[in-house]
């Protein structure tokens, strides 16, 4: 049961990590735009940066922490067990 929730712990931060880091490229390119005079989506990132992708950053800024403390508290339970 504990592996099923890391795993989907996991998973669901794999799905999120590509959601940060695909913001992050739109965010370069748009801003590259701009520089350029290019309308490249940087006003429509910037209405989905509080309400989709600052929550998926600390989303995934905390669920590395979970899953880490997860895993050491995992690791040194099994090893005070043997």
């Amino acid at each position: 049961m504990k592996d099923k929730i890391l795993n989907g712990l996991n998973l669901f931060l794999m799905v999120d990590l590509f959601l940060v880091l695909s913001s992050f490229v739109w965010f370069a390119v748009a801003v590259a735009g701009r520089a350029a005079h290019l309308n490249l989506g940087f006003d429509l990132w910037y209405s989905l940066w509080q309400p989709l992708f600052l929550p998926a950053i600390s989303i995934l800024m905390a669920g590395a922490i979970v899953s880490g403390v997860a895993s050491w508290i995992s690791k040194k339970f099994s090893s005070a067990g043997n």
